[in-house]
């Protein structure tokens, strides 16, 4: 049987807020660490089951806070990883299937709306 699931998140950190580094170790960074917690939040507020192991699609539509070029694929790893750190996977690599789209600006609430099929 498929389900699916469809979660609203703040607009993430780009890879280059999301990580910091000290000396060669690389860690989370405190937006990163932020975001995770949004993502948790949002995930919870939904009261679904996780989607354990299974193979999962993933459509994604980010709507930017503004029209600065973006590149897409640099929200996608806060997003994802942010999901598996709520527990809605186990793992991103569970994906076998990944769309995005980029929506219209959302000055007042830019973010992103991922549905999950598993």
């Amino acid at each position: 049987m498929t389900r699916s699931a469809a979660v609203w998140l703040p607009w993430p950190p780009s890879v280059n807020h999301y990580w910091g580094t000290r000396g060669k170790a690389r860690f989370i960074g405190a937006k990163g660490k932020a975001f995770r917690a949004s993502a948790l939040l949002a995930w919870n507020a939904l009261r679904v089951q996780g989607f354990g192991n299974a193979r999962l699609s993933v459509a994604v539509a980010a709507y930017p806070p503004d029209r600065r070029a973006r590149d897409l694929d640099n929200i996608l790893k806060a997003a994802l990883d942010g999901l598996q750190h709520a527990r809605a996977y186990e793992d991103d690599s569970q994906i076998d299937r990944l769309i995005v789209d980029r929506g219209e600006v959302r000055k007042a609430d830019a973010g992103l709306l991922v549905t999950i099929t598993g």
